[in-house]
């Protein structure tokens, strides 16, 4: 399958997806209109074509609204059904050090999905990819 890759808008992330390595990255704001349309290619490739021992999951949100906040769950579900199946997994949480917000989400979707996290703080004058 070929990687997915989304660039950013003012109201959606940027998206970098390759099955075939097991790289899933995320970053930058999600508040689409219809959320589920633009999540669900994602979802599809993380449930149908990831065929890797190891899943690298990175994400860096400046922001999500209430509707991305239920597809990122839902992306997360889906990283956790593949480490169900056996593959090593690692979720990297960026998050800038003045957003304890963000930390919140996601410490929230760690202890939900029971689901190994890593939080990195980060200052944002730095680079805004994960």
């Amino acid at each position: 399958m070929e990687p997915i890759k989304i660039h950013p808008t003012r109201i959606t992330p940027a998206v970098i997806l390759d099955p075939s390595r097991g790289i899933f990255r995320m970053y930058g704001r999600s508040s689409p209109e219809n959320s589920v349309q633009f999540y669900e290619p994602i979802l599809d490739a993380l449930s149908n074509k990831m065929n890797v021992p190891r899943v690298d999951v990175r994400i860096k949100m400046e922001y999500f609204n209430t509707s991305s906040s239920k597809c990122i769950y839902d992306i997360l579900k889906e990283i956790k059904i593949l480490e169900k199946k056996g593959k090593e997994v690692m979720v990297r949480w960026y998050y800038d050090e003045d957003d304890e917000d963000m930390l919140e989400a996601g410490e929230d979707y760690s202890d939900l999905l029971d689901l190994p996290f890593r939080f990195i703080e980060y200052h944002p004058d730095e680079q805004k990819t994960a």
